[in-house]
């Protein structure tokens, strides 16, 4: 019944059944039967595509129609769709993938729309420095973010136009011969449509590295495995290998403890360490501060945490401020701050109730009278100095008459 429905639709209702699977591929996951439906329409509508000679070799981007731009796409968009596709064989996928990507990005040459610096690359093939790519990897996400934000603004422009639109139909009524003039957007959708073109083309290079690494690999290890006489892996080896590799980590985190004496754990680590069973609240703890530790508590052996969790845990902290001190160590430091509080005001209390008047007199040691003859020759001597050096007389040279 599927079959009969698809080849009872028009190629535009097939390119936008396809174009709405591609977009769910894209932002979600979506199961095998769907992705296949979709690379059934895709090879639909190429097949409709030929029959009806929409495109020519000796054409460019400017000589295709507006409305048969978007069908440029259907090559990529089948190769996105069958490296998606779930089957034993992953070479045979790989290899369909990159034939359509390639397929596309050569008809795309042919209407000039790929970049210089992409056909360079493609002309020297793999002899290229690790400098030159990541210069083009550069560029070519640059570009990218280009036709996103191109294309998010073409979007909202066309939604505020549709607002306005449908404000001013409500306000004034439509005449006979405006619809046209209302929806004349020609030339945004076919810069719409050139944007998508673009964008495809920057993430169909990125796709195309991805999938030559992925089968350089797959035949690296498809070759190995006819060398070893066609035997595959097991599953009792790769057990075996797991488990390796978990007792080597036990055991490193264990020696690790012996090796290289933890820091004092804080309040919050003991806690946690009581609540999951690693340690007891009887054993002692000096409440010590230092920096909290987070990060996951190490299930191996039921040991506390491990040096190797601790240097995560030091990577890895928290985005708010951590506190300066335990609750112990508030506690008395406000303990000890109410104590000062009540000696002061006692204090002042004590002062305050005493008084001049109510304190007994106390006379003191009695003061020794000076020798007159001393004091008169000082008072003498001090009446000399002064009539030899009159007030103002080292300032003579400060003053304009002097």
């Amino acid at each position: 019944m599927g079959e009969l429905n698809m080849s009872e639709m028009t190629l535009p209702s097939l390119f936008e059944q396809a174009r709405k699977i591609h977009e769910l591929a894209t932002d979600s996951s979506v199961d095998q039967e769907s992705l296949r439906k979709g690379c059934e329409m895709l090879e639909k509508c190429e097949e409709m595509i030929s029959k009806l000679g929409l495109f020519s070799t000796n054409e460019t981007k400017d000589d295709i129609s507006t409305a048969n731009l978007k069908y440029n796409l259907v090559p990529y968009y089948l190769g996105e769709l069958t490296e998606k596709v779930s089957e034993e064989d992953r070479l045979q996928i790989l290899r369909a993938s990159q034939a359509k990507l390639k397929e596309f990005v050569s008809f795309c040459e042919a209407m000039e729309l790929v970049p210089e610096e992409e056909l360079e690359s493609l002309k020297q093939g793999g002899s290229n420095t690790f400098a030159d790519k990541r210069a083009r990897k550069i560029a070519r996400f640059k570009r990218q973010k280009a036709a996103e934000s191109k294309l998010l603004e073409i979007k909202e422009r066309r939604e505020r136009r549709g607002r306005s639109t449908r404000a001013a139909a409500l306000s004034t009524p439509v005449e006979a011969g405006e619809e046209d003039v209302l929806d004349d957007d020609g030339e945004e959708e076919r810069e719409a449509w050139l944007t998508t073109i673009s964008l495809a083309i920057c993430k169909a290079f990125d796709l195309l590295e991805m999938l030559r690494k992925e089968q350089e690999m797959l035949s690296a290890v498809k070759k190995r495995q006819m060398q070893d006489g066609g035997k595959e892996f097991a599953e009792s080896n790769l057990d075996e290998r797991t488990r390796k590799a978990e007792s080597w980590h036990r055991d490193a985190s264990v020696r690790a403890q012996y090796t290289k004496p933890a820091p004092p754990i804080t309040c919050a680590t003991f806690a946690q360490d009581v609540l999951e069973g690693r340690a007891s609240v009887s054993q002692e703890h000096d409440h010590k501060h230092q920096p909290l530790i987070f990060g996951p508590a190490s299930l191996k052996s039921g040991s506390r945490t491990s040096e190797r969790e601790r240097m995560m845990a030091q990577v890895f902290q928290p985005n708010h401020r951590l506190p300066t001190m335990s609750i112990e160590e508030a506690g008395e430091t406000e303990m000890e701050m109410m104590n000062q509080w009540q000696e002061r005001t006692k204090k002042y209390i004590e002062e305050a109730n005493s008084a001049w008047y109510k304190d007994p007199f106390k006379p003191g040691p009695p003061e020794e009278d000076e020798d007159d003859d001393a004091a008169v020759e000082r008072a003498r001597a001090e009446d000399d100095w002064k009539d030899e050096n009159p007030r103002g007389a080292g300032n003579k040279k400060l003053t304009p008459c002097g």
